[in-house]
């Protein structure tokens, strides 16, 4: 991969589908970079000063100088490295509103899919469960629709892959692991099919091969996350 002339460094932890997001994006563009593995438990010096307000990963630094919000350090990427490896356009549209239309749909994606969906792992209950991830289902149709009405080329970003599906892949993993738990499927074959198709053609990308984590050691990871908050429910 080629160096980008500043130290690049991702501070991250591996589980974590934002961190896959920043991973994604660095690969697309074939930038090397420095991928420091953060305790969460025990945080570092390093995530506490480079974060301080959320003290959260991924924070990615280029040449010092740091940056948060998984979304906003693919953006930054994007912008600050436009060249990427395979010649491939940039993530983000440069037409103003193909660029805002992906913008929204990022934000979306966060949301209304991300925010209820993340709670299926840390709900005390069975009903809190399945009431959360009914409404990440639901909100799922809507991408459903964006994907029927895109270019040619099966990927939010047309033919090649764009911003949408950056953020979107960064959780085909833990999507896979959710139907390995429970087998509810975020992205069904019935419900949505053209989303189904879209994350098995992510799945395939070189840089989703070369980034994405391990299946069964994401499931043991959401049981362990699932276990300890049942723990908490049954104990208060």
């Amino acid at each position: 991969m080629a160096g980008a002339g500043h130290e690049l460094k991702l501070v991250g932890m591996w589980a974590s589908p934002f961190v896959t997001r920043v991973k994604l994006a660095l690969h697309l563009k074939g930038l090397s970079y420095d991928y420091v593995e953060e305790d969460l438990s025990s945080k570092s010096e390093l995530l506490l000063s480079s974060n301080p307000v959320h003290k959260t990963v991924p924070v990615f630094i280029h040449g010092g100088r740091p940056v948060c919000e998984s979304h906003i350090i693919v953006q930054y990427i994007d912008e600050a490295f436009v060249a990427a490896a395979d010649g491939s356009p940039p993530l983000l549209p440069a037409d103003p509103y193909e660029r805002a239309t992906a913008l929204f749909w990022a934000a979306y994606i966060d949301d209304k899919v991300l925010k209820p969906w993340r709670r299926v792992f840390s709900a005390r209950t069975g009903e809190e469960r399945a009431e959360w991830m009914e409404q990440a289902v639901a909100a799922v149709d809507a991408l459903e629709g964006v994907l029927a009405g895109s270019k040619e080329g099966g990927f939010f970003g047309g033919d090649s892959v764009g911003y949408v599906d950056v953020l979107l892949g960064g959780i085909v993993r833990w999507v896979h692991a959710t139907a390995a738990i429970s087998g509810d499927e975020l992205f069904d074959a019935a419900r949505t099919p053209l989303l189904a198709a879209w994350m098995e053609r992510f799945g395939e990308l070189d840089a989703a091969k070369a980034v994405f984590q391990d299946v069964d050691k994401v499931v043991d990871y959401a049981k362990m996350i699932m276990a300890l908050f049942a723990a908490g429910s049954a104990a208060t």
